[in-house]
């Protein structure tokens, strides 16, 4: 793959802001000299201005939610291949060690992380189903500490899954977290604590709460992270209603 083979690849993660922070740098340093991604890239965010920037829910526009399945999807399974390369190279080295009575816990630890690939690859393809599938899909923006980010909820009603996409914001203060809440009938109910310590986004799927009723919109907030089941929601950075 050539260098900018790369940032073609990548264009669907700059705009949507999924980059790590260095890969991020070095896509915005090609912008600044590559007419033919600046246009790419002017491209995808009008596709993607429909989006509501409030709480209002908002139907996917035809084959959106799958071309960003296939593009996202496509671009994981490139760099796992990608990855690969080496365990299976570390593969035909363990074979042939075996062969000459190496230890079998070598073998048998290659196997179990290959293994460990395989399902994550499997859980990665189900996840971005979800989006595939997706008929509603909410976004908010948020400030944090003069960070400008945002969520993103593409809600599957099938399924009842959701996606969630929290992209932009700094790592929690010293002591705190990021805390995803669903915002059902009889009150708030926790769901995902976020860890942004190493990534300024973060991306998980989540099923409607075995509690609380009726959902009836998310909201994301900042807390201690000695915070309880019982505890009330701390600050609060974004509430969606469906």
């Amino acid at each position: 793959m050539s260098a900018h083979e790369w940032f073609i690849e990548h264009r669907t993660a700059w705009v949507t802001r999924t980059l790590e922070p260095a890969e991020a740098r070095s896509f915005a340093q090609h912008l600044a000299g590559c007419e033919e991604c600046r246009a790419a890239v002017a491209l995808l965010e009008r596709e993607l201005a429909w989006l509501p920037m409030g709480t209002r829910p908002a139907a996917v526009r035809p084959g959106l939610a799958r071309r960003i399945y296939d593009d996202a999807l496509e671009s994981r399974r490139k760099r796992l291949v990608r990855r690969a390369a080496p365990w299976a190279m570390a593969a035909s080295l363990l074979f042939a060690v075996a062969v000459w009575g190496a230890s079998r816990r070598q073998v048998d630890r290659l196997a179990g992380e290959l293994r460990a690939r395989d399902t994550a690859l499997a859980a990665l393809s189900d996840t971005l189903s979800v989006m595939r599938q997706a008929t509603r899909v909410l976004q908010a923006s948020i400030t944090m500490d003069g960070h400008q980010g945002g969520i993103m909820i593409f809600a599957d009603t099938m399924s009842h899954r959701w996606n969630v996409v929290v992209h932009g914001l700094p790592p929690a203060p010293a002591g705190e977290m990021y805390q995803f809440w669903f915002v059902a009938a009889d009150g708030m109910v926790r769901s995902a604590q976020l860890d942004l310590r190493s990534s300024h986004s973060a991306f998980f799927t989540v099923g409607m709460p075995q509690t609380g009723g009726k959902v009836m919109g998310a909201a994301l907030t900042v807390e201690p992270v000695s915070a309880g089941p019982g505890d009330q929601p701390g600050q609060m950075l974004a509430h969606l209603m469906l």
